[in-house]
């Protein structure tokens, strides 16, 4: 079998995430690669050997564009911050690597066609970690749309909420960097808003308003100095796609008890369709024509028959996870660099996802409807 080298940046929580996934991948799947963890990159050299040693990589470095230019590296894994994703996949690009890159692909539209533009031209596969797209359930949701079953999509109703950022005392990160993008509408604003395009279609118009809800925080943890934060907490938007459905948007990183409210609602004008990632093995499916007093939503329980769950489990109703979603993102990776193959999302989708970003920032800052063209 083919060897893969992996070359992954960052050992934080996503980084963890990818490792775990490439090893399971190789046992759960019949793959025309084999992944190996060849090189780990972090902050530093000794994060970077912790990393290396507690996920299973043969090396490590304390600089990224090391790991870029070793030969035994056939593909540069990012789950760095933001800011960093740019310049790590512009330098893979230039090697002539293949680049798996966390979402957002970059801070804003711009920079993200910079990237497009620089993997076209050279012929590299790509892909972004859009990784709920790949819960079977949500597969199995887009089956149902397509179909017809719930007849011509009328409207979208989409959240993703969590409340990691909602204690005033946790202090300034990354995440609230300007530089790495505008805040929540780009950090889980991006998810849901993938999911309404693989769901729905294009989206053609939004109407945003932001908001900034902790004004300052610690600039470490327990310290008494402050500083600003300059990037948005809660973002909500109308929005107009381009097949005629309209609907809504929302991301919150302060939504008090709510760990990973992802969660949507699609309506047809013969049924209609309800999810949330916290019962992320369930689908809520509503149809006309029930009898009068048994109308009512049906859940729908992943299992065999909804792919790849066979795959993890022969019984239906045992669950998958979250970690199951980015192991199915890696075999649809690995699969996709093989010859013929096309990785998806790749970074054209994530410039995409992130125009519609671009957008809602534009219309809460100029208090006005703003089409998607515009950006």
């Amino acid at each position: 079998m083919q060897r893969l080298g992996i070359g992954l940046i960052g050992s934080g929580f996503m980084g963890r995430c990818h490792a775990l996934a490439f090893r399971a991948a190789s046992s759960i799947f019949d793959l025309p690669a084999q992944p190996m963890l060849e090189l780990l990159a972090d902050v530093d050299d000794e994060v970077a050997r912790r990393g290396a040693e507690g996920l299973g990589f043969a090396r490590s470095t304390g600089d990224w564009r090391v790991l870029v230019a070793d030969p035994k590296v056939d593909l540069v894994d990012i789950a760095a911050p933001n800011v960093l994703h740019k310049p790590i996949a512009l330098a893979a690009i230039a090697a002539g690597k293949p680049v798996y890159c966390e979402k957002p692909l970059a801070p804003d539209a711009a920079a993200a066609k910079i990237l497009v533009d620089g993997a076209e031209a050279a012929g590299i596969k790509t892909m972004v970690g859009f990784n709920y797209l790949k819960n079977p359930i949500t597969g199995l949701a887009r089956e149902i749309v397509s179909s017809g079953e719930i007849g011509e999509v009328i409207g979208f109703r989409g959240i993703h909420a969590e409340d990691y950022m909602a204690d005033p005392a946790a202090p300034y990160t990354w995440r609230l960097e300007p530089s790495g993008g505008a805040g929540v509408v780009t950090d889980l604003g991006s998810h849901i808003i993938s999911l309404a395009r693989f769901l729905v279609g294009d989206i053609a118009a939004v109407c945003g308003h932001l908001e900034t809800i902790v004004k300052e925080r610690p600039v470490g943890p327990g310290a008494a100095e402050t500083r600003a934060v300059e990037v948005s907490d809660q973002a909500r938007c109308l929005v107009r796609f381009a097949g005629g459905a309209s609907g809504s948007i929302e991301a919150s990183w302060v939504a008090t008890g709510r760990k990973s409210q992802l969660d949507y609602e699609i309506t047809g004008t013969k049924g209609s369709l309800a999810f949330t990632q916290e019962r992320m093995n369930e689908l809520k499916l509503y149809t006309l024509g029930q009898p009068s007093g048994r109308e009512g939503y049906k859940t729908i329980v992943a299992g065999p028959d909804h792919p790849p769950y066979a795959d993890f489990c022969p019984a239906p109703g045992h669950q998958l996870g979250f970690n199951d979603t980015k192991t199915i993102e890696v075999r649809d990776l690995i699969v996709g660099l093989a010859d013929g193959g096309a990785p998806w999302p790749d970074f054209r989708e994530a410039w995409e996802v992130q125009r519609v970003v671009d957008a809602v920032v534009g219309s809460a800052r100029d208090g006005r409807w703003v089409g998607i063209a515009e950006v």
